[in-house]
């Protein structure tokens, strides 16, 4: 089963399967920053399995004029050794059920270019390339 995390035993205890994404976190920081991320509408969505949580599913609901009322996606993370499992695509709809729910219009991610295989799961899932995300970093 799915839930939201809502307390920090629950957040902290996704911290080993969102740490494979995001490697620069830092497991003493990670509760506050959800927490912080949460003031500002971040939800945090885990799947366990008899043991451990093995899928992290980082999001917001927001709306703004290109993509109207929509689900972004900041963070999906399978535990490396559960993968091919369905522990993802369980998230994925989950995550899309949510979206329809509460009245989105779609789902969006975005996904490091270097991120082959999350491309092709994305793609089985019958989410499309749609646009090119650029970035600058601010020094």
């Amino acid at each position: 089963m799915i839930k939201l995390a809502q307390n920090d035993n629950e957040i902290a205890d996704c911290f080993h399967v969102m740490k494979q994404l995001r490697t620069e976190l830092e497991e003493a920081s990670f509760v506050p920053l959800v927490r912080e991320l949460m003031s500002d509408g971040y939800q945090l969505a885990y799947l366990r399995d008899e043991t451990q949580v093995v899928c992290v599913a980082g999001f917001k609901i927001s709306k703004n004029l290109f993509f109207g009322k929509h689900l972004y996606v900041e963070d999906l993370s399978t535990l490396d050794s559960e993968r091919s499992k369905s522990y993802g695509k369980q998230t994925m709809v989950w995550l899309r059920n949510l979206a329809a729910a509460e009245g989105c219009s779609a789902i969006h991610l975005d996904s490091g270019v270097q991120r082959h295989r999350a491309h092709k799961f994305y793609l089985n899932r019958d989410m499309n390339i749609v646009c090119y995300h650029f970035a600058e970093k601010i020094t």
